[in-house]
């Protein structure tokens, strides 16, 4: 396959809070200096840019001018609908003005896309959902969601919407919880802008094959972006991507290969410790080790080991091209 073009969240080059190191991890940077350290890692080309920018008062020409001279563009915006103002919901609110408010957020950062020429904007409702029994209405909830979405794909049909989908945190339980939960809202919704991006390790804490997922999104017509990172399952660690669980890595980009989707290869990854260009950078060297992989697979071999689901067969087949790709 062609060499994918690479991306990164640019909150992979920030600094961290956690409930802990509550004086961060490091120096705190703004949005202007995380480009110019995403600029340093070689084969990075777009990143996906939260809005409203942060660590300071910035103009959208502002970024451009940072992202041109880093030689870089924006693959995304995402919009803050998570944070302090929405600690009940976003577009889940009880209160309709906070509501209205995560709309009035939304369609400014569309105005935001189009000026990047971005590809989309993406929403990741990280605070609709909840915590307790009894504590929603589960149909309010839910046609809420919907509404919110299909409002603001309606009056921007011009522009690709993308819900990250995650089973939890910060909410014990998300609306938008799993591939197959996501895809049957958008189908509900009915409209042709919306989709998924697809994060490998929200994928895999939700107890999901990662790359079942992605063919369940492209067989509708819905993987409209991916992430990639690593966790231990049981939590969204945001690790470096390949770190933990390789194989079934290429396993979710042999579906988008056979499938010719070909989109960006984009990391989601918190490096809280280590340094944020070495990770981006070595993360991407698995990447690139991937799809060398890829195009050594034998493919009429695997289909033959699939055809008569032999998992050691095709194992083999599958660890031969990626540890192989690997090892050059």
């Amino acid at each position: 396959m062609s060499t994918p073009r690479f991306g990164a969240g640019i909150w992979h080059f920030a600094t961290y809070l956690d409930r802990y190191a509550t004086d961060g991890y490091g120096v705190p940077r703004s949005i202007i200096e995380a480009i110019d350290l995403a600029g340093q890692v070689k084969d990075l080309s777009v990143v996906d840019l939260n809005w409203p920018y942060f660590g300071g008062e910035f103009s959208d020409a502002e970024i451009k001018t940072a992202l041109e001279r880093n030689k870089l563009g924006a693959i995304g915006i995402t919009p803050e609908i998570y944070t302090r103002d929405f600690v009940k919901g976003a577009f889940t609110n009880p209160d309709a003005g906070i509501r209205r408010k995560a709309h009035e957020l939304v369609t400014a950062a569309c105005d935001v896309v189009r000026f990047h020429k971005a590809d989309y904007v993406k929403l990741w409702p990280g605070q609709d959902g909840w915590d307790y029994p009894f504590q929603v209405d589960y149909s309010t909830q839910w046609q809420r969601s919907l509404d919110g979405v299909g409002q603001l794909a309606s009056e921007n049909p011009d522009l690709k919407f993308v819900i990250e989908y995650k089973p939890r945190e910060p909410r014990v339980r998300m609306s938008f919880g799993s591939v197959a939960r996501t895809i049957l809202g958008i189908e509900k919704i009915g409209l042709p802008n919306i989709g998924i991006l697809l994060d490998f390790g929200h994928a895999i804490m939700g107890g999901e094959s990662a790359a079942d997922s992605a063919q369940l999104a492209i067989d509708y017509g819905r993987l409209f972006g991916m992430d990639v990172n690593d966790n231990y399952r049981s939590w969204d660690d945001d690790l470096v991507a390949g770190s933990l669980h390789p194989i079934e890595l290429f396993e979710f980009f042999h579906v988008l290969k056979k499938n010719k989707w070909e989109g960006v290869w984009q990391l989601d990854q918190f490096p809280f410790r280590e340094d944020s260009v070495a990770t981006a950078t070595h993360a991407i060297d698995f990447l690139k080790a991937a799809a060398k992989g890829l195009d050594a697979l034998d493919e009429d071999a695997l289909r033959e080991a699939q055809s008569r689901h032999d998992a050691i067969g095709a194992l083999k087949i599958a660890q031969k091209a990626l540890f192989g790709a690997m090892g050059d």
